[in-house]
């Protein structure tokens, strides 16, 4: 994976039909950082995060990987470069699950070649991390919601790109693999130079995965920074339209969100 791979998107204006819902928001993922996109629902972020996969079209703005626009790259030179795990996935049907990870390795591949030691080495690789090897032979068609999520991962870490861009990727998934997904994020960054960004409805994990938090808030930027500097009372309140109280953990220095609903404060 590339160690300088960043990607930009600039003065992003996006809508859809005639509707405008993202206005003039920037987005800088750089390489070995992990960047959250954070906000309540409507606020633009798969929007935004569908951009930069260049799967919603600009209205307005610039969308740039390593320092190229990605308008000037073909179909198959985006794909070694930026990865996409979508919200929405087809589901595949009589493939086993080493197939449906092979998938990742399209854009390396001549048509109709066979796999190379490189891309089954990066297939194999790809499903060790993500805990789906003993499950390779598999039916695709009998996996839970989450084993199924996992496989898609693996998809994307097949791909071996430099930008890897991730859409509420703990959905469905328990406690366990939550924890060891947002596990291998830090992972991307930090071992390999990846540049992540990733779309996330659970605060105190964007606060213990991401180096640099992106919040929304109806189509803006509301505020963008270092986690602590972001996930504010103030600006959390504001954004999400309730009271919200922010501590730090006294273990890890970590931002804690804590909502306040009619039951806060409730004893037992």
């Amino acid at each position: 994976m590339s160690l300088t791979t960043a990607l930009h998107g600039d003065d992003l204006v996006l809508g859809y039909q005639r509707t405008t819902v993202v206005h003039g928001v920037a987005v800088h993922l750089a390489a070995g950082r992990v960047t959250a996109l954070v906000g309540p629902n409507g606020s633009g972020k798969s929007t935004v995060l569908r951009s930069l996969a260049r799967l919603h079209p600009l209205e307005q703005g610039s969308i740039r990987v390593d320092a190229v626009d990605v308008a000037a790259l073909s179909a198959r030179e985006f794909a070694r470069r930026v990865t996409l795990l979508a919200q929405s996935r087809p589901h595949p049907s009589g493939l086993e699950v080493r197939d449906v990870v092979a998938f990742g390795r399209h854009p390396h591949r001549r048509r109709f070649a066979p796999l190379t030691e490189t891309d089954r080495a990066a297939i194999d690789r790809a499903m060790g991390i993500t805990g789906v090897a003993a499950m390779a032979r598999r039916g695709v068609d009998r996996l839970s919601g989450g084993e199924l999520q996992r496989v898609w991962l693996a998809t994307c870490l097949a791909q071996e790109t430099g930008v890897v861009l991730l859409d509420e990727p703990t959905n469905h998934l328990d406690l366990r693999y939550q924890v060891e997904t947002l596990d291998l994020v830090r992972d991307l960054a930090e071992e390999h130079g990846t540049a992540v960004g990733v779309v996330l409805h659970d605060l105190d994990h964007a606060a213990s995965v991401a180096d640099d938090v992106v919040l929304l808030h109806q189509g803006r930027v509301l505020a963008a920074g270092p986690p602590a500097d972001v996930l504010t009372s103030e600006h959390l309140s504001h954004a999400y339209g309730l009271a919200i109280d922010v501590t730090t953990d006294p273990g890890t220095g970590r931002v804690r969100v804590h909502p306040r609903g009619r039951h806060h404060g409730r004893t037992r």
